[in-house]
């Protein structure tokens, strides 16, 4: 089965997220469990988690089907030791939530070197905080997210995300999450059928598709290679929707969330039809 959602408000408190992914007749979704601006957040009351888990099991969301999103402010391979430490906190603080709410996945942007160190030694820095945090939490799968490659940012190949993977202990509770915008925009041909063959035959063979946990569903305003992350609704950007139908007839992408991040909240319903409207029956 193809689990079709989008990355949904949680404002006015988590329990809020299960409701508004409802009304877009979804049955996946993402969410931020804080203020993803924020570095501190108050924490989740008693009542929230209830209702959370109450309204997840009334509308039928599997906890495997919701993907979570880590907030947008911390680098866990930032190259000063100050700041590694307190997006390692807040990372931690994120997965406890997740904890909290019976979830089992958290996504998250690996981070950035600022250019002040290599390469390698950020992602060696990333590994080192999924170590430290996994060690200090339970039944959550830190799930790393392809990147854009945008200014220092980390994470734009697959050999990033395979030597993250390698140096993360516990490779039970590590996984990645593929935005096709971001795919393509790091140089990644998902808009040809003999780019996605390639791609996917790629991903397999550096990181393996028993890693994929989830996927972000995003057309692209900016070009292949181009390093830009700019979202576009499906159809409207230089993915196309061809791209798109061949992802939904295609079997590897079964039983994982995928979720929509694309610009206009206010068509993801109708981008949710129209993606179930391509699987071939």
């Amino acid at each position: 089965m193809y689990y079709i959602g989008a990355h949904v408000s949680a404002a006015g408190g988590v329990e809020n997220a299960p409701i508004n992914a409802h009304k877009l007749n979804a049955n996946a979704f993402a969410l931020f469990t804080k203020n993803q601006r924020q570095w501190v957040a108050k924490p989740l009351t008693t009542e929230s988690i209830e209702k959370f888990k109450q309204y997840c099991e009334q509308y039928n969301f599997d906890k495997n089907q919701i993907l979570p999103h880590n907030s947008y402010l911390t680098n866990l391979g930032h190259p000063q030791e100050e700041p590694l430490q307190k997006s390692r906190a807040a990372f931690l603080d994120e997965m406890q939530r997740c904890e909290q709410l019976g979830l089992t996945k958290l996504n998250f942007h690996p981070g950035s070197h600022l250019k002040e160190i290599s390469e390698e030694e950020s992602l060696l820095k990333i590994a080192e905080s999924i170590n430290w945090v996994l060690e200090k939490t339970n039944g959550v799968t830190a799930v790393i997210e392809n990147t854009s490659g945008q200014g220092s940012n980390l994470g734009y190949k697959f050999e990033h995300l395979q030597f993250i993977i390698n140096h993360v202990q516990d490779k039970s509770r590590i996984g990645v999450c593929i935005d096709t915008c971001h795919a393509f925009t790091s140089g990644y041909d998902l808009a040809t059928a003999t780019g996605w063959k390639k791609t996917w035959d790629d991903f397999d063979q550096i990181v393996g598709f028993k890693y994929l946990l989830g996927m972000h569903i995003n057309d692209t305003k900016k070009e292949l290679g181009s390093r830009v992350d700019r979202h576009a609704p499906l159809g409207d950007g230089l993915l196309g929707l061809e791209t798109f139908k061949r992802l939904m007839n295609d079997s590897r992408f079964e039983n994982i969330p995928l979720v929509l991040e694309t610009p206009e909240d206010d068509k993801w319903q109708e981008e949710i039809a129209l993606l179930r409207s391509f699987i071939s029956k």
